[in-house]
């Protein structure tokens, strides 16, 4: 993975940078949040997902989904834009400290090495909903629910920029 693309941008790092990266910022007492996705067509209520995720603690870290799970959540023809881009693109959003892609299915093994302080998961959620919530609590955290109310999607968004087409 490539690093910063300007002195603006969040580092983009491989698990065992990002632990390390992590490790010391908790050495700094610094709060670290979570927050993940598949981020291949940005909206706004990413941007105020990502925000409000930010504002939660002291060191945002996002993961995204690697470009194999994309295609299994999301279907044929996607992502759009490949992990590296994704991930570049986010990296250079003001309220992201660090991002990292994640191959596995699920955000769980992420969640195992880093240990967040809290999870930021959109409002479509609930704690109760959040399939990690069990995982976060077992490593000291807390899941939390943030953003905007659920009424932006990159999938209906690409619906209505085919239906337009």
């Amino acid at each position: 993975m490539k690093g910063p693309i300007s002195s603006f941008s969040a580092p983009v790092l491989e698990r065992n940078r990002l632990v390390a990266r992590v490790a010391v910022e908790r050495r700094e007492r610094k709060r670290i949040v979570l927050a993940n996705g598949c981020f291949d067509v940005l909206h706004v209520g990413h941007i105020r997902y990502l925000n409000a995720a930010r504002e939660a603690g002291d060191f945002l870290v996002v993961g995204i989904n690697s470009d194999e799970q994309v295609r299994r959540l999301k279907g044929h023809g996607r992502p759009f834009l490949p992990q590296d881009e994704r991930a570049e693109v986010i990296a250079a959003l003001r309220p992201v400290d660090a991002v990292t892609v994640f191959e596995e299915p699920t955000v769980k093994e992420l969640i195992r090495a880093i240990r967040p302080d809290f999870h930021a998961k959109g409002t479509d959620y609930t704690e109760e909903t959040v399939p990690e919530r069990d995982i976060v609590r077992e490593c000291g955290g807390k899941v939390i629910i943030v953003g905007d109310p659920k009424d932006h999607s990159s999938t209906d968004l690409l619906a209505s920029v085919s239906r337009d087409a």
